[in-house]
């Protein structure tokens, strides 16, 4: 950064550091005794949609690379896509298995970025939830922000009728303030609707 930069108040984007999804196997443990919440097994890459043999090429090579992996409950990775128009790439994994879903969501994070689709990758997302598949239960998703190296909890409303639990989103940012590095900027915690997981 030059000293133009400082004068004009510019700043440097922060570079995303992948190896910060490490930290929420730690991170699910803070959440789990503060406020009840499991993994889900579920996680998911979200990037800007593209298409062409460029990125089938990278998506071939993330299958490629966790298609060795036997611990999974499903494909190895599902691609999705939302209404909104976003693609995901969707990992499976047994609930108490969430360093393995760490490391898929770090993988396919890495394949993308090392494919040349770093600017197009929006945030990856790890799901939680209150207990067994009960009626109410309420679904929480650790999103981490690529491009901004930082995590925000995103709590949709149980019913499917796009609300937030604002109060609990509040709750877990304080309560896993010291196993994460959550993103300060609130108006930066994004909805992700149709979520997979979530």
């Amino acid at each position: 950064m030059g000293f133009l930069d400082i004068l004009l108040g510019r700043t440097r984007p922060a570079q995303p550091d992948l190896d910060r999804l490490f930290g929420l196997p730690s991170a699910a443990v803070t959440l789990e005794a503060a406020a009840g919440f499991t993994p889900t097994g579920t996680g998911a890459v979200c990037f800007a949609s593209v298409e062409g043999q460029a990125f089938a090429e990278a998506h071939r090579e993330v299958q490629a690379l966790l298609d060795a992996d036997a611990g999974r409950t499903g494909p190895p990775v599902e691609v999705a896509r939302d209404e909104y128009g976003y693609s995901w790439l969707v990992s499976r994994r047994a609930p108490d298995d969430l360093p393995a879903l760490v490391s898929d969501l770090h993988a396919v994070n890495s394949a993308l970025e090392g494919s040349g689709f770093g600017p197009q990758l929006l945030c990856s997302v790890a799901g939680f939830e209150t207990g067994p598949a009960a009626a109410g239960e309420q679904r929480l998703g650790l999103v981490y922000l690529y491009k901004r190296g930082t995590f925000y909890p995103f709590a949709p409303v149980p019913g499917g009728n796009q609300r937030r639990d604002n109060a609990l989103e509040l709750q877990v940012k304080a309560a896993l303030a010291d196993d994460l590095r959550i993103e300060q900027d609130l108006s930066r915690w994004f909805p992700i609707w149709g979520a997979p997981g979530l």
